[in-house]
């Protein structure tokens, strides 16, 4: 059964207002299509500052960051995918 904690963060929740200025990381999750999980990772690999003990606030251009970070991750590794398996198949 899922904890409290997670039944709040950990689960993507829909905007008031998909085109607000700012948007919690659950609401981000949610414009996104995504999990909140992913949002966070995204967030720290784009280097978003953040500040420890607050609640991570995105804005409309971290958004449009966020994902593009996610679909230029997603091409890079679809062409990892192609390599292992042009390796993993037999010589002719």
């Amino acid at each position: 059964m899922p904890s409290e904690k997670y039944l709040r963060y950990g689960r993507p929740k829909p905007p008031d207002d998909p085109n607000q200025e700012y948007m919690s990381v659950q609401e981000t999750a949610y414009v996104l299509k995504c999990s909140v999980d992913t949002v966070r990772r995204r967030i720290k690999g784009l280097g978003i500052e953040s500040k420890p003990g607050r609640s991570v606030v995105t804005s409309k251009r971290d958004r449009q960051r966020i994902h593009e970070f996610g679909r230029k991750n997603a091409k890079a590794q679809d062409k990892v995918r192609a390599l292992r398996a042009a390796e993993l198949r037999p010589a002719a």
